[in-house]
């Protein structure tokens, strides 16, 4: 475990470049997909012995299921369903008292991956070691109108009355997910894309240079030490 005073508690991850990754080294976009996948298994490893609580990842946007070609999304489904089903994965969660939560629209995808990411989340749900959401045809603006809806929808039954920041947030679809100490984004991109802004008041940011499949511990280590090193003011 790194001796640092200042550690976040909640890391929120952009893992970009995995298709860049792949045509760069001349290879099929699965191979970029299967090596980011296994690159955030280990980037959970490296959070959880650093003493991070949580970890949440922006595995598929709403923009990406409606841009993205149908081969590539059901490529990129085999490897979501495939590596949620894995024994090995389940038996590494569990020895890690790693929770798995997926959090997004998740209505619109698959049976096949529903149903492997629900056996995910029943496998893992008495743990509380590490809590890792997976953000799955998820956007933020979606997160907010989803909030917008079922408090109209509340107001219209009676069921409250009044509309405060607590209510907003009790009605999101991400209500679970703390906010965040720290954004990490790969591949040089240096925006949020509209990832989680609720809980990305007052959270630092780190953009990292490297195609995801190529992001390291060492770069891993880099960013803790610079959140490390900056002074959270929260707006005094």
């Amino acid at each position: 475990m790194m001796e640092l005073a200042n550690i976040p508690k909640h890391i929120a991850l952009i893992p970009d470049g995995n298709r860049r990754w792949a045509r760069t080294h001349k290879m099929h976009l699965l191979f970029g997909y299967q090596r980011g996948v296994q690159r955030f298994i280990e980037f959970t490893r490296w959070a959880k012995d650093t003493g991070v609580n949580t970890v949440t990842v922006w595995a598929l946007s709403t923009e990406n299921l409606k841009n993205r070609s149908k081969t590539e999304l059901s490529v990129l489904f085999r490897i979501y369903a495939r590596t949620a089903m894995s024994k090995k994965l389940i038996s590494d969660l569990k020895q890690n008292h790693a929770r798995v939560h997926v959090i997004g629209n998740i209505a619109d995808l698959p049976k096949s991956l529903k149903n492997a990411f629900r056996n995910l989340e029943e496998q893992t749900s008495m743990y509380n070691g590490l809590t890792i959401n997976l953000l799955v045809n998820y956007g933020g603006k979606d997160d907010i109108v989803h909030s917008v809806q079922d408090i109209a929808n509340d107001m219209k039954k009676k069921k409250i009355n009044k509309i405060d920041e607590d209510t907003v947030r009790q009605h999101l679809r991400t209500s679970d997910i703390p906010d965040v100490d720290l954004v990490v984004r790969t591949s040089g991109e240096m925006r949020l894309s509209g990832l989680l802004p609720w809980q990305l008041s007052y959270s630092e940011l780190y953009f990292a240079k490297k195609y995801w499949p190529e992001f390291s511990k060492a770069d891993f280590q880099k960013a803790i030490q610079t959140f490390a090193r900056r002074q959270r003011r929260f707006g005094k």
